[in-house]
Order: C-alpha cells, then structure tokens, then sequence
C-alpha cells in the first residue's frame, strides 16, 4: 500500500508537500508512509477516497483501476450487501420532520421533499442533509446521505460510519460519527474524519435514533 501512496501522488503531479497538505499530516510523515516506515491511517485513506478520487480497492490490493470514474457517489458497502438494481429512496428534512427520531419513530406519515433514484445500492431507508464539518473532507456540510435504520445496538458494525441522535440535555443532537468500541462500560466512542474534533465518549442510553451510513452524495456547483 505505501509504495502505490506514491504512485498516486505521482500520478496527481502532487509534491509531498501538497498531498501532506491535503492529507492534514506533514511532509516527514507523508515521507515515512511512502517508504513504509508507518502506515497509512484509515482517516487518510478516506481522504485519498473521497476527495482525491481514488479506487479503494487498488489502494488495497492494486486490483482495478487507481481512480473511480463517479467521483460525487459513494457508497459504504458491508460484506453481505446485496445491491439493488433501482430504488427510489425518499429524501427527508430534519426540521420538517422535527428530528430524527421522529422520522423514525413514524416513517409512514414523514413526508418526503424529493426522491433520489440511484442504481445498483444497498437497500436504504431514506437520505437527508447534513449539517456540519465534523466528517470533512469526506463529507461536508449540505451533503446527502442515505441511511438503513438500525434497530438495535447489539447490531453495531464497530468502526463504520453511522448517523446518529444524541440527547444532550433533553435537546436532540443529530451528527454523523464512526463509531468504536469504548473501555467504559456502557458507553461508545465517536470519532469525526476532521481531525480538528477530538473524539467523544457518550453513555449509550444517550442514543435516541441510529442509521448505518449506506453511501453518500456531493453537490458540485460549476461556477
């Protein structure tokens, strides 16, 4: 993986400066992944994903090709997801619906705003808007995401990304965290892509709603 580090950065006609840049690392430490002195960090890996294009599956193995040809679509697949070859996901408004759990909780009467048909996804249940940059680069603040309820806590997949509704003070709070097992009993660690939000560790009766992440879509603007 360290040596195609490099090729990519090659590839993109990138200095160790500017990819460390964009990695939000320095160049020493940019240096050392590409002679395999130290590993490449999920965080960073994602970022070469997201926002640099490139195939996950080579960055792995070097299968296929170094970049994706759809840049604005990402989908987050677990192993035993079966793709569908059409679905119209309903698009939802967090204020329309007075929050997350609400849309939950009553799904049948939520009224959608718009409807999004993509090919070839897992089955989700609907998508809506994020709001803030705790998961930038990878995603950012007006993104779309597409989500499968999850009706249990037992079924976490630790370390993949999940939105979520937390309490804090009788106020819901609605983000997007991976999240990781915790040593605390009865609490779980979320963890942000921006390396700027440190990581937090909540009581998980604290958790009101959560979704698995299914994938995720990017508005460009031509200006």
């Amino acid at each position: 993986m360290n040596e195609r580090v490099k090729l990519i950065r090659k590839q993109l006609g990138m200095t160790q400066e500017q990819l460390a840049q964009r990695l939000g690392i320095g160049k020493a430490a940019l240096s050392m992944i590409e002679t395999g002195k130290a590993g490449l960090s999920a965080r960073n890996r994602n970022i070469l994903v997201q926002e640099l294009n490139v195939n996950p599956e080579w960055i792995d193995n070097g299968e296929g090709d170094m970049f994706n040809t759809e840049p604005d679509l990402t989908a987050y697949r677990l192993r035993t997801d079966n793709s569908l070859p059409m679905q119209s996901v309903p698009l939802y408004s967090i204020e329309g619906t007075a929050g997350l759990v609400p849309l939950f909780t009553d799904r049948t009467h939520a009224k959608p705003v718009n409807y999004i048909h993509i090919p070839n996804l897992p089955k989700c249940d609907g998508a809506i808007y994020i709001v803030g940059d705790s998961m930038y680069p990878l995603l950012k603040s007006g993104d779309i995401v597409l989500y499968k309820q999850l009706h249990d806590l037992n079924d976490i997949f630790w370390g993949d990304m999940y939105l979520l509704s937390i309490d804090i003070d009788g106020e819901e709070y609605v983000t997007v965290k991976y999240i990781q097992k915790c040593d605390r009993e009865g609490y779980v660690k979320l963890v942000s892509q921006n390396p700027h939000h440190a990581d937090k560790e909540i009581a998980i009766a604290r958790i009101r709603a959560i979704a698995l992440v299914k994938a995720s879509i990017r508005m460009n603007s031509i200006r």
